[in-house]
């Protein structure tokens, strides 16, 4: 687990919430975990409650390195989650090509889970 966390404290003895963040903070650059798969790191079958931890308490963590079960990145920050991975070099997979007309960036990529994923 992640250094930065206080001597002593450990995954389990935080709250969920607390738990959700301290495993985020502790996924590395340019890898990304599914919101199943953090409920799952911590025994529970929770992914909605990950993603209700990440809504209301996920900006102290990296927030882009948790994604939906399809690679989509989290709704409605997809342009912001793109300049993470792109600085921080995560694989993606283009859905549509910037030269075609439907071509919308924030939309036409996900995140290459069998490549990106941390487990």
């Amino acid at each position: 687990m992640n250094e930065k966390r206080a001597p002593g404290v450990t995954v389990t003895s935080l709250d969920f919430a607390g738990a959700v963040l301290a495993v985020v903070d502790d996924i590395p650059p340019g890898r990304v975990m599914t919101y199943g798969d953090v409920a799952a790191e911590l025994g529970s079958r929770g992914a909605r409650a990950v993603g209700r931890v990440m809504a209301m308490e996920g900006g102290s963590v990296p927030w882009w390195r948790v994604v939906r079960a399809d690679g989509r990145p989290p709704s409605g920050h997809e342009d912001a989650a793109l300049e993470h991975y792109r600085a921080e070099r995560t694989p993606l997979r283009w859905l549509v090509q910037p030269h075609e007309p439907e071509y919308v960036e924030a939309l036409a990529y996900r995140l290459d889970l069998a490549v990106a994923r941390h487990l």
